[in-house]
């Protein structure tokens, strides 16, 4: 009787150590920040948990999120190129059809809070996944397909059930994928070694120049440690806005906001591995760095809504511009495009 209670003891805690990893208590888990950054908010409607984000994982990278099942998030949002796709306007989405605006980089969206899209017209990173997803032209998926989808897959009912406490909704999916997005933290450039005095922080002669100038001439948009004030600008791009064949995709953040102040404008994107993330602007029709400085030196165009800013004090000589570029070169992160905790893993 006693070795049968022995064996009957062993074997039930064979059989929970078997499950213990299936349904886990949500454990918290705390962003890693770079010591020159700022705090990012605390998101108390979708806190970040170690299970959530390695759900969120496995979601970015799995291609049954698109309705062909074979598109990702990570199709476009490589992580190779700071999570871009290296392409102007892309058209490598379900329809075939050329999107209107360029991938953008997927970087500190942990800080991103003044909307998402080129115009904020997502709130925040669970609102925002829904585009994508559900566009024709991008992964073009059926929300309650893409449920039931996920539904066959044991692991992922064990991984929403053990982190909801619930079945496979379509608002836990963008929930999982904004705790992932978030952990996109890249802070270990060259730059920040230079800021934070560590080994590696030296500068050529060069790229000091390049700072020097980089802080009078682009910092006003460009702010802080992030490289963005996470605002709308209208950077003279463009000067005609009366175009609205495409249900006014060029006109800006007056898309979103129907104020006539607002033509034009378009979020200010990050210049954290910016070398990396070429062509640029929305559209992506400036191929290289050269191009975005000879814009702001000789390029402005002059609307109502071009940022005052940029009027009368962009111009730079050939030497200045090759200072700024040499700047921007030390704000790649060669540990965010080969962090392993980003990168695909095993799809089940």
């Amino acid at each position: 009787m006693g070795i049968n209670r022995y064996l009957l003891l062993l074997l039930m805690g064979l059989y929970a150590c078997q499950h213990k990893d299936l349904s886990p208590e949500p454990q918290d888990y705390s962003l890693s920040v770079p010591g020159n950054f700022p705090v990012p908010a605390v998101m108390k409607d979708n806190p970040q948990t170690k299970q959530g984000i390695a759900l969120g994982k496995l979601l970015f990278y799995d291609k049954r999120l698109s309705g062909n099942n074979q598109l990702s998030c990570a199709s476009c949002h490589g992580q190779s190129l700071a999570f871009t796709d290296g392409l102007a306007l892309s058209t490598q989405g379900a329809s075939g059809k050329m999107l209107p605006r360029t991938a953008p980089a997927l970087i500190n969206l942990a800080w991103a809070n003044n909307g998402l899209f080129w115009d904020g017209g997502a709130t925040n990173l669970e609102s925002q996944a829904f585009g994508p997803l559900t566009n024709a032209d991008e992964m073009n998926q059926n929300l309650e397909e893409l449920v039931s989808e996920l539904n066959q897959v044991p692991e992922y009912v064990n991984r929403f059930k053990s982190m909801f406490n619930d079945t496979i909704k379509a608002a836990y999916i963008v929930r999982a994928l904004a705790q992932f997005q978030r952990t996109m933290i890249s802070g270990n450039s060259r730059y920040d070694k230079y800021v934070r005095k560590e080994t590696g922080g030296v500068f050529s002669e060069k790229e000091l120049q390049g700072l020097v100038l980089f802080n009078t001439r682009c910092r006003s948009c460009h702010t802080g440690e992030l490289f963005t004030d996470n605002n709308y600008h209208n950077n003279g791009i463009d000067n005609d806005f009366s175009n609205d064949a495409l249900q006014g995709i060029y006109q800006g953040r007056f898309r979103i906001s129907y104020n006539a102040a607002d033509l034009g404008k378009f979020k200010t994107p990050t210049l954290r591995n910016i070398a990396l993330t070429a062509p640029y602007m929305h559209d992506g029709r400036l191929p290289d760095l050269k191009s975005v400085l000879e814009h702001y030196s000789n390029g402005i165009k002059v609307s109502a809504t071009t940022d005052t800013l940029l009027l009368g004090n962009t111009q730079l000589s050939a030497n200045e511009q090759t200072a700024i570029i040499a700047f921007l070169h030390t704000l790649t992160d060669s540990t965010f495009i080969h962090n392993k905790d980003l990168s695909e893993p095993v799809i089940p």
